[in-house]
């Protein structure tokens, strides 16, 4: 008893003494360089897993025994050990001589001065700063080598964003997209920005080359967020509200009625007039027909005004009667005009609401948010409602297993209003008829009194204004279409490291979307009549899993660094489709086809289609003494998008870098911190024959069939002409390139040279007529092309102190896209593909110019002897004989952008432009608006009013007039280079300015930091002519397709919030 008496006291003793030993250190640490605290430093007791990191202010606490070492770590500054103790004073030096900072690369990261590739890279903060609800709107004006086109603005839509130029002819430059490392399919709009850690844009093939079929347009690898290493619980909310408005403004239309008209009125006589008829003859006729639409006139639905018995509302002077009222009563109705744009065109509410939770320990990793976006747009029924959520977590269950799971998930409720951006001219669309009627129209039926008739307290709308048939306006306010999403996103990793060095990883991510649209075509609107209300609904699933298999293994000895890759990859994605269409709705307010009880117009169709790809790959990586860097990766790859015995192909790439700061020679250049030179080459492959209905299926011949109910048999029609020799596109690309370093690294940079030569063009070849086969095309491998430039990119610090910082970034980018080789010209409306042109080579009719003796005018045509030989040029009023010429490449020959940041005092500002020069766009809304009267009813440009007339011969712009031979470039609808516009614009992206509360006020509150804040995205837009989006395609098009449909898109928004971010 005696013993165990004294074994308990010894216990007791020992543990107290232990106790004793451990004691509270706390410090203190900031930067050598200008004083400022180091927030996220890591301080670790050497030897043992016990640590912690700064917080905002630079100070740390941790328990550790007396005397303990203490290991201090930063990235970008040199690692430090001290004594512990109470109140200490750390300083860091910065690490000038190397660079540290890890960049996120295929299947793994890397650090920069190691990389041999070509990548760009946007971090969290960059992409908080915006107020979008696309995270990819960060990389535009960012990344050299980046190009976007937004053919919508509408809210929830994404930027196309292209990698080096445009990389085939009909299969997809799109990158590929990667979340976490798997393949992505989900739509980025549909992951919440606040999520995301790092955006990495892999540009060369040395970089992405490994994920083969699907990287030759780039890779873009999405990183979501993990805490930090040692990080205490932090909580964060952020809370943003603000306004939506439209950016682009109406082009410089005519937006007075009595102008308008008169406009008209000449136009109407000068058709006389100039054709033979006298002075009072044309104006007889333009006051007959001004308002007969039979005879080309705007229609009696805009005659608005009252004019005195025995007057005429237009003199012979061409001016409104000054007696002349605007505003008729006929019996119980009234007319008048109404502002269908300020009456259709408004501003909306924008809210966003983000909590995350994250935390790190010794062998967990945490972090977890929750969203929610609601996106109005600038029209009714118009919204983007967004909730998400998210969960990761790592987990060291043994020293040789780790466990990793993402999760992710959104839900989405969208508003869509009515409109078809590839459908032109249609009347059932609300942007095309706001931009495109003329401002002489009524937009509501009116009581006798000017009130607006109503109907079951319904508005009245009006119907078939001139030539603009139905009324779009009305058909928004009454029709319905939604879209509802379900989007599942998880990953599940496992790591095992069985000896040091080696890790072996399984991997296995799965995504789950399924859409459910549905659209009610209102019997108070587009549905009315015999149809009595149509509901149409569709939903698609998409579900996609990958599984992925790595084994790496790194090794060190003495100066020579190694490090392998091993790998096995397989990607499945299903797709399918259920729809039904029916009228006569019992309810006309619901959309489902429940309700819907129509017998002959019933649709119902449904579909499933797979795709999928598998590849083996691996990867080995080398320096020696930090100083010489070599990669060589290879992949061989499957696709079932071709034919079996096609499927397979190998792809690979080199790389090498030289570290030329490290060496001795430099070591006395003090003011260089880094400099490196780099080289690589690469192979890639691209099975994205995305432009085609059965793209999943090119090499099979496809039929669709039908059942004769009478015959009881079946018919089948040819749908897709397959062939099964098709393969990949194959991208061979060389990239050279210098990363700079200097005073510092206050200056930072790189300048990369490229040249991409894409072979086996994926492209749908023409049938002949003689082939007897009912499609009129085949996809084919054909020709060649290069996209060959250079990209320069520098950041700098201009001033950095312990209460200011101020830095600059700037970038700027060229590409040269051309076909190298190709079995025969192409010729379209507008377009012609040939050796030594673009991919956007614009072909079309040269203006030129008016006859200043008539006004009419005129075309370029060439002149030939009786051999056909061309002799020379000359002009004609004549169109049909006009000559098509190469009016040269739409593509830009520069883009990029620049923006600053600077942070003093608590405040910080940063802005971030955007530009292009040295492109052309086809303005085909403008070549609508310029009808000169041969359009009644539609819009004009103010620019009509400078056309030709007697007083005015030297005018550029052929004479007013409703004759279709007077401008037959307008009643023809023909694309000719008068309207090739430059596309050059400058843009504002972002512009922020906030404020950090300090931290005596926000310890008080028990908070660890507030900042509130003021941002506005997409602010403004410098272009050639008010109302042109360069933004909106390549710039191929004529006025009713490519970019002439711009007049029917959603128009690009400007944002403007005020937020508040909390750290608890």
């Amino acid at each position: 008893m005696e013993k165990r008496l004294m074994t308990v006291v010894a216990g007791l003793a020992l543990s107290t003494s232990m106790a004793f030993a451990q004691s509270q250190i706390s410090g203190h640490v900031t930067s050598s360089e200008d004083g400022s605290p180091v927030i996220g430093a890591s301080i670790k007791v050497a030897g043992t897993n016990t640590g912690t990191v700064t917080d905002i202010d630079g100070n740390f606490s941790l328990n550790a025994p007396a005397g303990a070492k203490l290991e201090i770590t930063y990235i970008g500054m040199n690692s430090t050990s001290v004594k512990a103790g109470k109140n200490m004073k750390i300083v860091l030096d910065p690490d000038n001589k190397s660079l540290d900072e890890v960049i996120v690369v295929a299947y793994g990261t890397a650090k920069k001065s190691a990389f041999t590739g070509s990548a760009g890279e946007v971090k969290a903060s960059d992409i908080d700063v915006h107020v979008t609800s696309t995270a990819t709107s960060a990389l535009v004006g960012k990344v050299a080598g980046i190009q976007a086109t937004s053919a919508s603005g509408e809210p929830g839509s994404a930027p196309v964003i292209r990698v080096r130029g445009i990389g085939s002819l009909n299969a997809s430059s799109a990158p590929l997209y990667i979340v976490d490392g798997a393949p992505y399919e989900a739509g980025v709009a549909n992951i919440n920005p606040q999520d995301i850690e790092s955006i990495s844009v892999l540009k060369d093939a040395s970089a992405s080359a490994i994920y083969g079929a699907r990287g030759a347009n780039g890779v873009v690898i999405i990183t979501t967020k993990r805490a930090k290493m040692g990080q205490d619980a932090q909580v964060k909310f952020d809370a943003k509200w603000g306004s939506n408005s439209r950016l682009i403004p109406q082009y410089d239309v005519i937006d007075n009625g009595a102008e308008y008209l008169e406009t008209m009125y000449r136009a109407k006589f000068n058709s006389k007039y100039y054709h033979g008829s006298t002075k009072a003859e044309a104006y007889a006729y333009a006051d007959a027909t001004l308002f007969d639409k039979n005879q080309g006139g705007v229609g009696q639905e805009a005659n608005v005004y009252t004019v005195p018995a025995g007057e005429k509302l237009i003199g012979t002077n061409f001016k409104m009667n000054p007696n002349a009222t605007l505003g008729r009563v006929d019996g119980d109705n009234y007319y008048t005009t109404d502002d269908w744009y300020d009456e259709t065109i408004h501003n909306s509410f924008r809210q966003e609401y983000n909590l995350s939770v994250s935390g790190a320990g010794d062998r967990l990793n945490y972090y977890a948010s929750a969203g929610y976006l609601n996106d109005g747009g600038t029209v009714e029924n118009s919204r983007y409602q967004r909730y998400t959520g998210r969960i990761n977590v790592d987990y060291q269950a043994k020293k040789w297993l780790k466990l990793t799971t993402n999760m992710g998930f959104t839900h989405v409720d969208t508003q869509n209003p009515s409109f078809d951006v590839d459908t032109w001219g249609s009347s059932g669309n609300v942007f095309y008829i706001c931009n495109m009627i003329a401002p002489i129209y009524p937009l509501y039926e009116r009581n006798a009194d000017g009130t607006v008739k109503t109907e079951n307290d319904r508005p009245v709308y009006t119907t078939n204004n001139g030539s603009f048939q139905g009324n779009a306006v009305r058909d928004n306010h009454f029709n319905q279409d939604k879209t509802y999403q379900d989007i599942f996103t998880g990953q599940w990793t496992a790591v095992v490291t069985p000896v040091e060095g080696l890790n072996l990883t399984a991997s296995l991510s799965a995504s789950s979307r399924n859409n459910r649209e549905n659209q009610l075509l209102s019997t108070f609107g587009s549905g009315a009549g015999e149809d009595d209300g149509i509901a149409y609904v569709q939903a698609y699933r998409y579900f996609t899993v990958n599984q992925q298999y790595l084994a790496t293994y790194s090794k060190s000895f003495g100066k020579h660094n190694a490090s392998l890759l091993a790998g096995y990859e397989q990607y499945k994605f299903k797709k399918q489709r259920l729809y039904g269409q029916n009228n006569h709705l019992y309810n006309p307010f619901i959309g489902e086809l429940g309700n819907a009880y129509g017998t002959s117009k019933k649709q119902t169709g449904s579909y499933t289609d797979n795709y999928m790809t598998e590849g083996f790959f691996g990867r080995v990586q080398y320096d020696y003494d930090g100083k010489y860097f070599g990669s060589a990766s290879f992949r061989r790859d499957a696709s079932s998008v071709f034919a079996p015995g096609h499927r397979w192909g190998s792809f690979y790439s080199v790389g090498a870098a030289w570290l030329i700061s490290k060496e001795s020679f430099l070591s006395d250049v003090k003011w260089v911190s880094l400099l490196k030179l780099k080289a690589s080459y690469g192979e890639q492959g691209n099975d994205n024959l995305a432009s085609v209905t059965y793209f999943w299926h090119p090499y099979a011949d496809m039929y669709s069939a039908s059942y004769d109910e009478t015959s009881k048999n079946y018919s089948f029609n040819m749908v897709q002409k397959g062939n099964e020799n098709l393969t990949w596109e194959t991208s061979k690309a060389w990239n050279f390139g210098v990363d700079f370093e200097l005073f510092k690294s206050r200056l930072n940079g790189s300048f990369e040279y490229y040249v991409r030569n894409t072979s086996d063009l994926l492209f749908f070849k023409s049938l002949p007529l003689s082939s007897g086969i009912s499609v009129s095309s085949y996809p084919d491998n054909i020709g060649s092309m290069r996209n060959q430039g250079y990209e320069f990119s520098l950041e700098g610090v201009l001033v950095k102190n312990r209460n200011i910082e101020w830095s600059l970034n700037a970038n700027i980018s060229h590409n040269k896209n051309e076909i190298t080789k190709l079995d025969q010209e192409l010729k379209y409306s507008n377009q012609i593909i040939k050796k030594g042109g673009s991919v956007y080579e614009a072909y079309m009719i040269k203006y030129a110019g008016v006859d200043h003796e008539t006004g009419s005018a005129l075309y370029y045509m060439d002149e030939t002897d009786k051999d056909g030989n061309v002799t020379g040029m000359t002009t004609t009023t004549d169109i049909t004989k006009a000559t098509k010429y190469d009016c040269g490449t739409t593509l830009p020959k520069f883009n990029g952008g620049f923006g600053t940041n600077v942070a003093a005092y608590g405040f910080d500002l940063s802005a971030q432009f955007t530009f292009q020069l040295g492109g052309k766009i086809y303005d085909g809304t403008y070549q609508a608006l310029m009808h000169n009267g041969q359009q009644a009813g539609q819009a004009l440009h103010r620019d009509a009013l400078k056309a030709w007339s007697e007083t005015n011969k030297n005018s550029n712009i052929p004479r007013l007039s409703t004759a279709s031979t007077d401008d037959a470039g307008f009643s023809s609808q023909t694309p000719y280079d008068r309207f090739l516009t430059s596309s050059n614009y400058l843009s504002l992206n972002n512009l922020t300015l906030g404020y950090t509360l300090p931290k005596d006020w926000v310890r008080a509150l028990t908070l660890s930091n507030i900042r509130v804040y003021v941002s506005g995205e997409n602010l403004f837009l410098l272009t050639k002519r008010k109302g042109l989006d360069p933004r909106f395609n390549w710039g191929i098009g004529g006025m009713t397709s490519g970019s002439g449909k711009a007049s029917g898109g959603y128009a690009s928004m400007r944002t403007v919030t005020a937020g508040i971010s909390v750290n608890f």
